[in-house]
């Protein structure tokens, strides 16, 4: 919530949700509030990146799952990268929004060792789904309650989800908040990742129309 001058206070979003600091952030992007939470069910630390008054309906919105490979090395195996760069681009142009940023995704939650055992059962052959399940692992483990719990506490009511993802949505809303619009999110494939985009469209439904525009290039 924010007090009369604009300023986000410091509080509890819920007894499972704390949240610990607020600090503006300059970055390449834009100026925007980082504010920093504690899951205390988890033990993660997570981080909002707020852009203008979000407060009521309709803020642009993405939930980006930690993807160190992707966010911090520039991995071309994913799309993660540039999906976070364009995001929070989008949100300063828009002059409203928000990214929560996901500790305890990383791997779609099975965690950054078990990723790369993955992304090695990805280059024998098979594909991300796949690769999860011949480990003993679920294909998805990630749950966004911390993640409406910090938008709950922004005094966000509806969103525009930044997301291919139908599963984001359906979670969203299940945590009570409304997805007024969902917003494709694509980046351009490379040869790297096409293999793995497209088996999140085929095999976990993800919103990807642009894969069969580069298949017709190729």
């Amino acid at each position: 919530m924010t007090d009369s001058d604009g300023t986000l206070r410091v509080g509890v979003s819920s007894k499972d949700t704390e949240r610990m600091a607020t600090v503006q952030l300059s970055t390449k992007y834009g100026v925007f509030l980082a504010i920093g939470y504690l899951d205390r069910i988890r033990g993660d630390e997570q981080i909002a990146l707020v852009y203008g008054n979000i407060e009521g309906d309709d803020a642009l919105t993405r939930l980006h799952s930690e993807c160190l490979t992707g966010d911090a090395f520039g991995s071309r195996h994913c799309e993660c990268g540039d999906q976070l760069s364009a995001a929070l681009r989008a949100i300063a142009s828009e002059g409203r929004g928000v990214l929560v940023y996901l500790q305890g995704h990383e791997g779609r939650g099975i965690g950054l060792l078990a990723k790369l055992q993955a992304m090695q059962l990805q280059a024998e052959g098979l594909d991300t789904v796949e690769a999860n399940l011949a480990l003993g692992l679920p294909v998805d483990a990630r749950d966004y309650g911390v993640a409406a719990d910090i938008l709950h506490d922004l005094g966000v009511r509806s969103v525009r989800l930044m997301s291919n993802n139908p599963r984001k949505r359906e979670a969203l809303q299940q945590h009570g908040i409304k997805v007024t619009e969902q917003v494709p999110l694509l980046t351009q494939p490379s040869e790297e990742n096409i293999f793995y985009l497209r088996a999140k469209r085929e095999r976990l439904g993800h919103h990807l129309p642009h894969l069969d525009r580069a298949a017709d290039q190729s």
